[in-house]
């Protein structure tokens, strides 16, 4: 094999220049001979390329096998069958407890303090069209993997109460835990039923909020027996829907020339407001107003070189939040809004009026374009050294 190899190699890279023959005398068949010797050459190259490749692929689908192969004898871990269409999936995945909806308790009714509880057959034996309605929605799916698991879990009777009073007289008030207003349960219970599982997070203000005092029920904004949104089983399709139900004049705001893009669907009011309490009463999920505006408009945070004292006390100073008739939210028109604060100083001690715009009877051209905002365009703050009257 050595000795074939080294005769190849010879074939393949002899000098023409070695051939015994005259090139004076026989030029064609030394050239002949060169082209063939080449060809060949490349030939060999080609094939001997082939037969490396070959030969790694070969090696790196055996190597596996053989790996495999070798640890036959040892414990290996195998991942569990899935059977997702078991009869009985609590048996197939070893389930016995569902986290969350396993421990759901049968709520305490102050106005049924003797009833028990009778179990979700008995409820959906006359509630069958509310139960067909609930069995969409998230709390059913929970309840129903948590009773699979525990025939002993409250399902109906972990938000009604327990419901033996009411199962022998339906039309007595206050036998069970109802989210209606008329059916004599009071807010408080009501409430008290669904903080048994919703309690902390953002609902640790609720106790004291401007909802909670002004007695507004979960179910007034929520409706947990049936999935009309898409998220939070809000009582409307939307979040925006279910707040215009009680702030119909801020929802009229958004209507207005410029505003917040609510109507598009781009935001929510949660997106600034937490319904369920904070420590401000405007409800902001922020400590200020200035910190609610920077979650989106982080540019105006700063901290600049040469501050904007309305700016940095509070947006609301120039901005109205929810919608304006004027450019940019603004609550006046500019100059008028720059002149409530400037106006016994320089060039701003002129006030302005309707007749100086540029259709009035006398043109002012501090008033053209963008009025004040054409030279002082860095109103927010400017951190250009140049840049104290926030010219730039």
């Amino acid at each position: 094999m050595l000795r074939c190899s080294l005769t190849w190699a010879k074939l393949l890279y002899e000098p023409c220049r070695n051939i015994n023959y005259d090139v004076a005398q026989l030029p064609h068949l030394r050239r002949a001979r060169c082209a063939g010797m080449e060809r060949m050459r490349r030939f060999m190259l080609v094939m001997m390329f082939m037969v490396a490749a070959g030969a790694l692929a070969i090696a790196t689908w055996v190597a596996p096998s053989s790996a495999s192969g070798m640890g036959e004898g040892q414990d290996r871990v195998k991942l569990p069958s899935t059977h997702f269409s078991a009869e009985n999936p609590a048996a197939v995945h070893a389930f016995t407890q569902v986290t969350g909806f396993d421990q759901a308790k049968v709520a305490t009714n102050p106005q049924a303090p003797g009833a028990t509880p009778v179990g979700q057959a008995t409820c959906t034996a006359c509630h069958a069209k509310e139960n067909q309605n609930f069995a969409h929605t998230t709390h059913a799916l929970g309840m129903d993997a948590a009773l699979a698991a525990n025939p002993n879990t409250a399902t109906c009777e972990a938000c009604h109460g327990p419901g033996s009073q009411h199962a022998q007289n339906p039309a007595l008030k206050g036998a069970i835990i109802a989210f209606t207003k008329d059916r004599g349960t009071p807010i408080q219970t009501q409430t008290e039923s669904c903080l048994g599982c919703h309690s902390g997070g953002p609902r640790d203000q609720w106790l004291g909020s401007i909802h909670q005092r002004n007695q507004l029920s979960c179910s007034d904004c929520h409706n947990p027996m049936a999935q009309l949104s898409a998220e939070g089983l809000e009582a409307k399709q939307s979040i925006n829907e279910t707040c215009a139900t009680c702030h119909k004049d801020i929802r009229q705001q958004f209507n207005r020339r410029s505003h917040m893009p609510l109507p598009e669907g781009q935001m929510a009011c949660v997106d600034c407001h937490n319904p369920h309490g904070t420590i401000n009463a405007s409800l902001l999920k922020t400590d200020t107003v200035n910190e609610t505006c920077y979650q989106c408009h982080a540019e105006k945070r700063g901290p600049f070189l040469f501050e904007h004292a309305p700016v940095r006390e509070n947006c609301l100073n120039c901005h109205t939040p929810h919608g304006s008739n004027q450019h940019a939210l603004l609550v006046a028109p500019v100059p008028m809004l720059c002149q409530q604060c400037h106006s016994h100083t320089l060039h701003p001690n002129d006030m302005f009026s309707e007749q100086q715009l540029a259709t009035g009877i006398n043109p002012d051209e501090r008033l053209m374009g963008r009025g004040c905002l054409t030279c002082h365009a860095q109103v927010h703050g400017s951190n250009n050294p140049a840049g104290p009257r926030f010219h730039k």
